[in-house]
C-alpha cells in the first residue's frame, strides 16, 4: 500500500512526458499557426523595403512622389534585384519561426511532427500532376488572355533576376510555403474547424497571397491566378489523403523547379516553347 502512494506521488510531483504529436494532431493551435502565416506576410513586405531603401536613397528619388517612386522600385533593374533578394532572407526568417512552433521549442521532431512519409503518394506522381496543371495553365491563358503581371515584369528586368527567382522558387519557397500553409495552418485549422473548412481556408489564403503578384496595375492576371487556386487546392488535398507534408513539398519543389529550368533555357528555346528573352511564356507561374 505504500509502495502504491509513493508511486502516485511520484507520479504527480514528477511530470509526465510529452504526448508525441502527430500531423493532426500539432502541438500548435490555430492562433499561432495564423500568427507565423502573418508574420511570414510581413516579412515579404517589409524585407524587400529594407533592401532596396539604401539604394533608393542615392538614386535622388523624390520619396513624396508616390507615382514615380513606385515606378522606379518596378523599372529599375537594381531595385527589383535587391527586391528579389530579400525574399531569401524573409524565407529563413519564416522558417527559423516556423520551427519553433512546429517543434516547441525542440521539443518535439520538426519532420515527423509535421508528416515526413510518402503514405502512398509516389515521386512519378508529381510530374503527372506538373503535366496536368501545365495543360490548365495553357488552357486559360487561351481563355483569358495574357496580361504582363508584376512578376513577370520583374523577370524581364535582368537575367540576374531570373537566375535569382530561379533559385528560391525551387530551393526556398516550396519548403517555406508548405511549412506555413499545409503544415502550420491546415494541422491546425483541420483539429479546430474540420477538414472541408481547412481546406478551404487554407486554399483561399495561399491563393490571395499571390494575386498582388500576379496582376498589373490591380488587374487580375486570371489565368495564373486560377492555376494557382486549382493547385492550391490539390496540394491541400493530396496533404489530406496523405496525412503528411512531404508529398507536397516535394509536388511544389517539382512544380517550381521545372519551371526554372525553362526560365534558365529560355533563351535557347524555340518560341513557341518558352517565349523569348524579352517576353517569358505566360506558362511560367511560381508559387513564391
Amino acid at each position: 500500500m505504500e509502495e502504491t502512494n509513493q508511486e502516485l506521488v511520484a507520479n504527480f510531483i514528477e511530470p509526465q512526458p510529452p504526448e508525441t504529436p502527430t500531423p493532426n494532431n500539432p502541438p500548435w493551435n490555430s492562433w499561432s499557426a495564423f500568427g507565423v502565416w502573418v508574420v511570414s506576410v510581413i516579412s515579404i513586405i517589409v524585407f524587400p523595403l529594407i533592401f532596396v531603401l539604401p539604394y533608393f536613397l542615392t538614386q535622388s528619388v523624390n520619396l513624396t512622389d508616390a507615382a514615380k517612386s513606385t515606378e522606379f522600385l518596378q523599372t529599375d533593374s537594381t531595385a527589383i534585384f535587391l527586391q528579389l533578394l530579400s525574399v531569401i532572407p524573409a524565407h529563413i526568417l519564416t522558417l527559423v519561426l516556423a520551427w519553433f512552433v512546429v517543434t516547441k521549442f525542440n521539443t518535439f521532431s520538426f519532420r515527423e511532427t509535421l508528416g515526413w512519409q510518402w503514405n502512398g503518394f509516389r515521386v512519378w506522381h508529381t510530374f503527372v500532376l506538373f503535366i496536368f496543371f501545365y495543360a490548365i495553365a495553357l488552357g486559360l491563358t487561351l481563355i483569358f488572355g495574357d496580361v504582363e503581371n508584376e512578376f513577370e515584369k520583374m523577370l524581364n528586368s535582368s537575367r540576374t533576376a531570373v537566375y535569382l527567382v530561379a533559385f528560391f522558387a525551387t530551393f526556398t519557397a516550396p519548403l517555406v510555403e508548405e511549412v506555413i500553409y499545409r503544415g502550420l495552418l491546415y494541422s491546425a485549422f483541420q483539429r479546430k474547424y474540420g477538414i472541408p473548412i481547412a481546406v478551404f481556408l487554407v486554399t483561399l489564403l495561399f491563393t490571395a497571397v499571390h494575386i498582388p503578384q500576379y496582376s498589373s496595375s490591380n488587374t487580375p492576371d486570371y489565368a495564373p491566378i486560377l492555376t494557382l487556386l486549382i493547385v492550391s487546392l490539390t496540394l491541400t488535398l493530396i496533404r489530406v489523403r496523405t496525412g503528411n507534408l512531404l508529398p507536397c513539398i516535394v509536388l511544389h519543389t517539382v512544380f517550381n523547379g521545372i519551371q526554372s529550368i525553362f526560365l534558365i533555357l529560355q533563351p535557347f528555346l524555340p518560341e513557341n516553347i518558352g517565349g523569348t528573352p524579352e517576353q517569358p511564356a505566360a506558362i511560367i507561374i511560381f508559387f513564391t
